[in-house]
Order: C-alpha cells, then structure tokens, then sequence
C-alpha cells in the first residue's frame, strides 16, 4: 500500500480532489490517501494557508496529489505552488500536452513535453518592494556598478540562474526524453540578450546535450519559439526551459491542446514529488459540480507512472480519451456548444471514466 497526500485546495478544488481520488481508486492502485488542506478556505480557519499539517504530510509521504489553489494577486501571501517546490526542493515541472480526439481544437497530434526549471529565475521570490529602505540600497549599489541607472520608485526582482540548478534540469529532461523514447531535446532561452543568466543556461545546455549523443539536440530562443510552436509543432518534442518561460510556454502549448482543462502537470525532486493540474482555482465555480476534472485526472496518470503502476495508469488514461472521444458525458468546456444542455457536471463526467475503467 502507498501512502500518498491529497490536497484537496480551495475554490473548485475539493470537488476536483473527489472526482480525480475516486478515478484513480477504480484502477485498484492500492494507495492509502492522506486528505489534508491548503489554500484560502483553511486560512481563514488556522491564518496560514499551508498548515503544518499539510507540509508534515507531504514530507513524510513523499508523494502528493495537489488540487488548485489560489494565489492572490499582488498582495496576500505568495503562490502555495511556489513554496512547496522551493521548500521540497521540486526542480522539475512536467507538464505534457497531448491531443485526445474529441476535443476542440485547431490542432491534432500534439505530443510535446515541457521540462520547466522550478526554483530559479524570477520566480525565485528574490524581491524588494519600491520605496523601502532595503531596496533603495540595493539600487545605489547598482547604480555605482553598473552603466544603467535605476531610478528611486523602482521595485527589484533578481534573476538567479546557476550552473548547478541548469545543469540538474537539463539531464533530467534528457533522462525523462530517454526513458519515454523520445528523440530530441530543445532549451529555451534569451540569451541575445541576457548574457550572464540566459546565456549560461544555454552553455550548460549544449554541455549536458554532449552526454546523450543519442538525442538530438537544438535551442530556440523564446519569442522564435512561442511562433515556431503556433506554426509548426510537430517539430518539437521535449523542450526544457528555465521557469518563467517554462511557465508562458507550457500555458501556450495547452491551447494547442484545448485549453488548460486538459493540462496535466508534476512537480518532481530527487526524493519527492506533487502532481497538480496547471490551471487555476476558478472560484467563482466553487461548489457547482461544473467543471472539467480531466485536467487533474491526468495528473494523476503522470503519479500513476511516477510510482511504476503502468497498468494503472494506462487504464485510467485509455478511460479518459474514450470518454472524451464519445463526447456524452462531458462537462459543457467539452461539448461544441458551450451552452448544450446535455453536459455533464464534474462528479458525472467522473462516474461515467470509472464505468469505463471497470469495464477493462
């Protein structure tokens, strides 16, 4: 039996947690769920919005299941997402898109993996508020050491790229692009134009790639790749990228796919690792048994395959993309027509993937 921690979140989340643990639990993949909370809903109730609790069970389990979770914009406290990684030391987002029949979308045969760096860049949380007095000695120092002058009413973010942090993401996404078959392997960067953080990525990058003759490799630089990837995606196959544009990218290869509904995700270290769908809490959702839960579902497939229960996952993963493909019992996101009145709520669309999981 494996111990694994569900975090149900807040917003639309419980009832997303609900559908995902009753879909994984009809493939017979003998886990014991740890339910436990995050997220605006148990904040009001304990004033922290990861208690103790919550971090102790993931710790100890090692494995969790994560439903959306709110963070709020510009003020509040910081994205939940961003401190689990950070204090579990998750380096590695994947987040694949794939294309199921029976979705609406301009493309079909997408197959793509993004490998997103999770601890640096800018979204290491390294900031200094405009005005304060920590962050007007910052800025005097910069001015003194460097030729462009940064003026007072500035606030700062730091953009930490290190050879370490490059190096362990970039061999996880060879080994990750190995172990699938996969054939090549693109890094993202802007090294034009950041020289000492985009452009050591992209030495290390071409470094690592020396290492697995096997695999093709090649670089994009970000902006060329957002239209390579509008234009031609059948090009690409693994891409790693450093966590902001991993973190654009990775939203831009959903829409290829249909939309962050069908988005799957992972956050996975050396000794621990969270599974979450990419897209929000959606809270004005909250409670209408409305949503689209393949996106949190599939996420559980990616944890399925990361505790080697392949027959499992297959399963529920071939119950998903047929009950996509029939198009009956999906929710209104999945029907032509958004207001058609025959879709299905959450829990509905769920009953109807385990009915076909059983039937295996």
């Amino acid at each position: 039996m494996t111990d694994v921690s569900l975090i149900t979140g807040d917003g639309i989340g419980p009832e997303l947690a609900e559908a995902a643990r009753r879909c994984i639990d009809a493939t017979n993949p003998q886990i014991k769920w740890d339910i436990v909370e995050a997220g605006i809903d148990v904040m009001e109730k304990t004033g922290t919005p990861i208690p103790d609790e919550t971090m102790e069970s993931v710790k100890r389990n090692k494995i969790a299941l994560k439903a959306p979770i709110t963070t709020p914009v510009g003020t509040g406290f910081r994205s939940i997402n961003v401190h689990l990684r950070q204090q579990l030391d998750l380096y590695a987002c994947l987040r694949p898109c794939k294309s199921y029949k029976g979705v609406r979308s301009k493309y079909s045969d997408i197959d793509l993996i993004l490998v997103r760096e999770n601890t640096e860049d800018l979204y290491a949380g390294i900031e200094f508020e405009k005005g304060k007095d920590d962050t007007l000695e910052l800025i005097n120092w910069l001015n003194a050491h460097s030729q462009r002058k940064i003026g007072p009413n500035a606030g700062i973010s730091i953009k930490p790229i290190s050879v370490e942090g490059t190096t362990r993401i970039v061999k996880f996404a060879f080994d990750y692009a190995k172990k699938l078959g996969r054939k090549k392997v693109t890094s993202v960067h802007k090294a034009n134009i950041m020289k000492y953080t985009d452009g050591l990525w992209l030495e290390i990058s071409r470094q690592v790639a020396k290492d697995y003759p096997d695999i093709e490799f090649e670089d994009r630089i970000v902006d060329n790749m957002c239209m390579q990837l509008i234009q031609k995606p059948e090009l690409y196959d693994v891409i790693v990228l450093p966590n902001l544009y991993g973190d654009i990218l990775s939203d831009l290869c959903a829409g290829l796919v249909g939309g962050l509904g069908m988005a799957p995700g992972a956050n996975i270290g050396d000794t621990s690792a969270v599974f979450e769908a990419t897209h929000g809490s959606a809270p004005k959702y909250k409670g209408l048994n409305k949503v689209n839960p393949v996106a949190l579902i599939l996420s559980g497939v990616l944890m399925l395959r990361h505790l080697d229960k392949t027959e499992e996952a297959d399963k529920l993963e071939r119950a998903v993309a047929e009950v996509i493909a029939e198009g009956k019992d999906v929710t209104y996101d999945m029907k032509p027509d958004r207001n058609d009145p025959t879709a299905v709520g959450t829990s509905q669309m769920a009953d109807a993937i385990i009915e076909k999981v059983k039937s295996y």
